[in-house]
């Protein structure tokens, strides 16, 4: 599966607007590919606001925001790769999210490999087996109650 982070922040972005606030970006830019100016980097991040009269062509794909924007009067591109975005929140009321570490998702291709491997589908047997194992237990007889507690 593909990370669920750019679809997010595009969805967190446009509705910020629709409620007329400014988009601010937290950026990690120590990630590799991040094209940031970097004397305005603490910490190893960096704000940047991503409001409409702050910034020109926007593009945010699923695997990097990038736009032009002024940093001292000197225009710059930016490129934030989606691994290296930290929170995109509101500047006037901080609403927003900060985004986690997100798991490592298997790689498709070693599903395919598996499933072809076999020239048959992948069969749910095996969980079934182990489900069926688990509730062996006999079912409680009668019909169900509940009663009031005071």
């Amino acid at each position: 599966m593909e990370s669920s982070r750019p679809y997010i922040a595009r969805a967190l972005y446009e509705w910020l607007l629709d409620n007329e606030l400014t988009p601010y970006i937290v950026v990690d830019a120590e990630q590799a590919g991040v094209e940031v100016p970097r004397q305005f980097v603490q910490n190893g991040q960096i704000v940047l606001n991503l409001g409409v009269g702050a910034i020109r062509d926007l593009s945010m794909t699923n695997e990097a925001i990038a736009f032009s924007a002024r940093f001292g009067g000197q225009p710059t591109q930016i490129m934030v790769p989606s691994e290296a975005l930290i929170a995109l929140y509101a500047r006037e009321n901080g609403v927003g999210m900060v985004f986690g570490h997100e798991p490592v998702m298997p790689v498709a291709e070693e599903a395919s490999d598996e499933a072809s491997s076999t020239d048959e589908a992948p069969s749910l047997s095996s969980v079934d087996g182990e489900a069926g194992d688990e509730s062996q237990e006999a079912p409680k007889k009668g019909r169900p109650s509940l009663r009031v507690v005071k």
